[in-house]
């Protein structure tokens, strides 16, 4: 799958799941299910899907014996985004519009004046009340907007306006028709999508998201602009090294998580027991003891792989004066004294040795010492899973925003760089 066409079709973490496990089944990975035994073979390779929104993939070495190289990388299926509340209709005069809440760190003003689509999960009425019927919904078609107050109305605008998100970021959906009801229009809609009755549909979970397409920008193309590439740049990258070669001799593994926006407080967020309950099962299923797979965990190596920050060209006083990552100019490990990020000195030595090894564009990046800056699921997941790990991901700008901006050469130098971690070096 090429990376435009994943980005356009990842519009929320339930498509993005089922792209990812489309590429998995077409590498020939077999799924397995979280309420069904993990049983594994060696010289093969599985996945499973987690809550819809999530995902666990991982292959198993033909020569693998118990302790032999466990090789976890991690990404996050989420972005900032708007989330349409459960009674979604809210009219104004003949405005239908829609109730919807801030979901993530969203940069709010670049929400305005975009065209905006509609995707998520509905639940439909199924034969028994504990397994309803779950449908994936993409509209596929600008259907929203989010209109700014004129200038003429709002003059100090361009000084700067605080948003109040139920105030201002309501998406307009159209004008109520003669003979429409006004309480179930958003309803109708989805029923329409699906080609069910309205009265089947017993809850949805909605994204609104820009309907923009991502594409290559720049005078010779060089850059990659477009919505959610926080954290989709990530999920593509770990999708092609899991489906590539993997070292004969361990388990190599790569996780999307969901809720990492939020805090990845969740079943199915990096900051719960799954990952360390499935790695359980797949070592039992394998006839490895647990002191085993403990002593796996302690040999073993994380990543956390998810966007960095690009120097700004009009904003340099932001960022440190040393510490700082250009634009396709290798993808960067991420360091922070806090922990805001994981890393040690020890693996900050094993990945720029595996890209000197391969001639691999690599940067180190630090934030500017008066700025908190963010945090990401490495910390998180390694306090759940004590394993050596780093955060590294792709310099971007505009972070955050309804529409971001990466280097094209940086996804190459990120890939080849997943490539080696999984491939040798056991």
């Amino acid at each position: 799958m090429e990376l435009l066409e994943y980005l356009n079709g990842a519009v929320t973490p339930y498509h993005a799941v089922e792209l990812a496990a489309d590429c998995l089944k077409e590498a020939g990975f077999t799924e397995q299910k979280l309420e069904q035994p993990l049983k594994a073979e060696r010289g093969k390779g599985y996945f499973i899907r987690v809550y819809g929104t999530g995902l666990i993939a991982y292959t198993v070495g033909k020569e693998f014996e118990g302790t032999d190289g466990l090789r976890i990388a991690a990404a996050h299926t989420d972005a900032p985004c708007l989330r349409v509340k459960p009674v979604a209709e809210l009219l104004s005069g003949e405005y239908k519009r829609l109730d919807i809440e801030v979901y993530g760190g969203a940069i709010l003003n670049t929400w305005f004046d975009r065209p905006l689509s509609l995707a998520g999960r509905i639940a439909l009425k199924g034969e028994h009340p504990f397994t309803p019927r779950l449908r994936t919904v993409d509209v596929h078609r600008p259907i929203l907007t989010v209109p700014n107050l004129a200038i003429h109305m709002n003059r100090e605008v361009n000084k700067g306006v605080e948003y109040k998100p139920q105030r201002d970021l309501l998406p307009l959906l159209g004008m109520l028709q003669e003979g429409e009801v006004k309480e179930s229009y958003v309803k109708e809609l989805l029923a329409k999508e699906l080609q069910v009755d309205k009265e089947e549909i017993l809850d949805y979970d909605l994204t609104v998201y820009s309907a923009e397409q991502a594409c290559f920008l720049g005078e010779r193309e060089e850059f990659i602009s477009g919505p959610r590439l926080d954290n989709q740049l990530s999920c593509y990258a770990l999708l092609q090294a899991i489906t590539g070669q993997t070292d004969n001799r361990g388990i190599h593994m790569i996780v999307l998580y969901d809720h990492e926006e939020i805090g990845s407080r969740s079943k199915q967020g990096a900051d719960s027991a799954l990952t360390a309950a499935v790695l359980k099962r797949i070592y039992a299923g394998l006839g490895v003891s647990e002191e085993t797979l403990q002593e796996a965990m302690a040999a073993g190596v994380l990543l956390s792989v998810d966007g960095a920050h690009a120097l700004h060209p009009n904003r340099q006083d932001s960022y440190d004066p040393v510490n700082r990552a250009l634009i396709n100019k290798g993808f960067a490990l991420k360091i922070n004294s806090s922990q805001r990020y994981a890393f040690d000195t020890e693996t900050v030595a094993i990945a720029q040795d595996l890209c000197e090894r391969a001639g691999i564009l690599y940067q180190k990046v630090a934030n500017h010492a008066d700025l908190a800056g963010g945090s990401t699921l490495g910390p998180i997941l390694s306090s759940w899973i004590p394993m050596r790990a780093i955060d590294l991901g792709v310099p971007m700008l505009a972070m955050h925003s309804a529409r971001e901006l990466a280097g094209r050469d940086d996804v190459v130098y990120l890939s080849r760089f997943l490539g080696e971690f999984f491939n040798g070096w056991a």
